[in-house]
């Protein structure tokens, strides 16, 4: 798993944006807050260059973000309201990249995605250990149906970008079980697909969802068991090819950050 480097975020920033001057107490966002397109209000990542940012929730600070370290980027990738107040504890320099911004430096910066990935999916792992502890991922959870990527994109991979076929499975078939290497990334074409933890339902996946990115991006074994629920058609994607999309498709990066941003987020509510 890649680990997070400052020199890799600096570059990429700077591939984005400029660096701004912001003054002590400046709420950088608040907790809650959506961005509002027809108000010209867009959300933002925050890489910190000085200073120091203060993180509170629920009106308990909940960190602190210090220098060389990025902060907002669950909400500016998911497009999520944000999950805490981010305020100036002292004078700050950061840059700030809104998602043009953002996608724009994903196509001049890709290793900064795979990076990031590593980070987010290190967070989901930590996330999966609490839930388990605290027998948080037992019971009918309220259960999420995401999709990632959108008819234009699926098009996109299926026409010539991905090599492989489409797989198929019948309702009820296992996919993917909890502990098998991870060879491929999947993309839900057609029908609904399972995933559990435990014997715990965590998420339902119609066409244009992706799962198995985690163990693909790591190189490590599956987390999670993954069924047809209903017949199904499946988009395989191999590790060359995966590499190759982070690096030539800043649109197939972003989707696959916002898949797992998505996925962190929505375990992280389990914790209460």
């Amino acid at each position: 798993m890649t680990l997070y480097d400052p020199a890799v975020a600096l570059q990429f920033f700077k591939a984005g944006g400029k660096p701004d001057a912001v003054a002590p107490g400046t709420v950088l966002f608040a907790e809650n807050e959506k961005a509002r397109p027809l108000l010209l209000q867009r959300d933002k990542i925050y890489l910190l260059l000085d200073g120091e940012v203060s993180l509170v929730a629920r009106r308990r600070q909940i960190g602190t973000v210090r220098k060389g370290e990025i902060f907002g980027e669950m909400a500016a990738i998911s497009h999520a309201p944000r999950s805490a107040t981010a305020r100036a504890k002292t004078a700050c320099r950061v840059i700030a990249l809104d998602d043009r911004q953002f996608e724009s430096a994903l196509g001049r910066k890709p290793e900064f995605a795979l990076m990031l990935m590593g980070v987010m999916i290190a967070r989901l792992r930590q996330t999966i250990a609490r839930l388990k502890a605290t027998n948080a991922l037992s019971g009918d959870a309220a259960l999420k149906e995401s999709s990632v990527f959108d008819p234009g994109q699926l098009r996109e991979l299926t026409g010539g970008v991905v090599d492989d076929p489409p797989l198929y499975y019948d309702r009820r078939k296992p996919i993917l079980q909890e502990g098998q290497a991870g060879l491929l990334l999947y993309v839900v074409l057609e029908g609904t697909v399972r995933i559990s933890i435990g014997e715990s339902v965590v998420e339902r996946l119609g066409p244009g969802g992706v799962f198995g990115e985690i163990a693909l991006v790591e190189q490590s074994p599956r987390i999670a068991d993954v069924v047809a629920e209903t017949d199904c058609s499946l988009l395989p994607i191999h590790r060359n090819a995966f590499l190759a999309l982070v690096q030539t498709s800043p649109r197939f990066t972003a989707s696959v950050l916002r898949a797992l941003a998505a996925r962190l987020r929505h375990l992280d509510s389990r914790l209460g």
